[in-house]
């Protein structure tokens, strides 16, 4: 562990550091988010921030290469050369759309051709845990058009949920943390040393959002932009994919840890708010007869501001729910085949949280509001009175 910690504190070391010199040559270059009608932010705000933490990822891939335990992943693997040469394609695609906007179908073919360099370095599907202990094998006919479909659509449900500050860095952040955390006892706990990668990438992926989070949180003072979205989207789908990959069911149920399928269902649940916030906008705007990417302010962050929550409790609430799910995912992993009685407190005591978490979120604003309209109702009354009194 002591390696995975050190990893992660360089990753959000060189990414806070980054940042300072990543806003200046953003100012320089004019990449600047300016205020349009969809955005909640007020100011011109510098953007391109993926680039502080693609930085952070060189570093702490760097530091990684330096371990005696991470070692392994770039002498066995290609893990490092996949998400630093599809993490770079990314990255300029998303400079190139921070600067100049480009169009929607150039950004899908941009993540294609960094799919493509994943699958070319041995990060991609080819074979599925079964729930009954089997494994489905993927030939490279559905293999790699699964493979590609995963990362796309993990990076646009990421780029979906990018409009407030710290939203995307914390909900990915908190989605890698509990990937980490899964990937990490199948690594060590039970030693399974081709799982060393998947939780180096997740790790990684921690420490650029926690760097980035300490200058994006409201109010931002620099925005990721695409470059930054796309960048962790892709992190995230490359450790998904490695994790699904190379999970061995059959040591699951030799150490009896815990359900088989939940290496298929950790992730979709643990990204399932930026997944339902993307798939709700294609099917709005294509409802409407617009554009699946045509820009709205109906996502669901949009809605928790509209609700009457202000910007920071709107993306705290972002967080809970994506924290309530990691956590009850987690919380499932220490549940072992054996002992499938105890999966129903875990859920029930998740369903019971959720339930009172979107009472409060709906009750919060009403209440507040309510007291707000009391308040400026015994102002007014106060005011008329003390007018009556005055002498003519």
């Amino acid at each position: 562990m002591r390696e995975y910690l050190l990893v992660i504190l360089t990753g959000i070391t060189v990414t806070y550091l980054l940042v300072t010199p990543v806003k200046s040559l953003a100012l320089l270059i004019g990449a600047q988010s300016p205020v349009r009608d969809r955005d909640v932010h007020s100011v011109p705000t510098p953007r391109v921030g993926g680039l502080a933490m693609f930085g952070g990822l060189l570093g702490a891939l760097v530091m990684a290469k330096g371990l005696p335990h991470m070692q392994k992943v770039f002498e066995e693997t290609k893990t490092a050369e996949a998400v630093i040469l599809s993490g770079a394609l990314i990255v300029l695609l998303g400079i190139a759309d921070d600067l100049w906007d480009i169009d929607a179908l150039t950004k899908l073919s941009g993540q294609v051709a960094a799919s493509g360099i994943l699958i070319m370095n041995g990060v991609r599907l080819t074979t599925i845990p079964m729930p009954d202990g089997a494994s489905l094998a993927l030939p490279p006919q559905y293999g790699v058009p699964l493979t590609v479909f995963v990362v796309v659509a993990t990076i646009n449900a990421v780029n979906f949920i990018d409009g407030l500050d710290g939203l995307a860095a914390g909900v990915v952040g908190i989605a890698a943390f509990a990937l980490f955390l899964l990937s990490y006892r199948l690594a060590d706990v039970i030693d399974i040393p081709l799982l060393i990668g998947p939780t180096m990438v997740a790790g990684v992926l921690v420490g650029i959002c926690v760097g980035f989070l300490a200058h994006n949180f409201h109010p931002a003072r620099i925005f990721m932009g695409d470059t930054g979205s796309m960048l962790i989207g892709l992190l995230l789908s490359a450790a998904t994919i490695q994790l699904i990959e190379l999970f061995d069911t059959a040591l699951a149920e030799e150490y009896s840890i815990f359900p088989l399928w939940l290496p298929l269902l950790l992730v979709p649940m643990v990204v399932v708010v930026p997944y339902a916030d993307m798939l709700l906008a294609v099917w709005r705007r294509t409802n409407q007869g617009l554009s699946p990417f045509a820009p709205d302010k109906h996502h669901l962050h949009h809605r928790l501001l509209r609700l009457g929550h202000s910007h920071r409790r709107s993306v705290l609430i972002m967080y809970g729910w994506v924290s309530l799910v990691g956590s009850c995912m987690v919380a499932i992993s220490f549940v072992p085949p054996d002992r499938s009685d105890l999966l129903a407190p875990v859920v029930g005591i998740t369903f019971l949280v959720a339930a009172l978490g979107a009472a409060l979120m709906v009750g919060v604003p009403r209440i507040m509001a309510r007291k707000a309209a009391a308040s400026a109702a015994e102002a007014l009354s106060d005011d008329t009175d003390s007018f009556t009194r005055q002498p003519v």
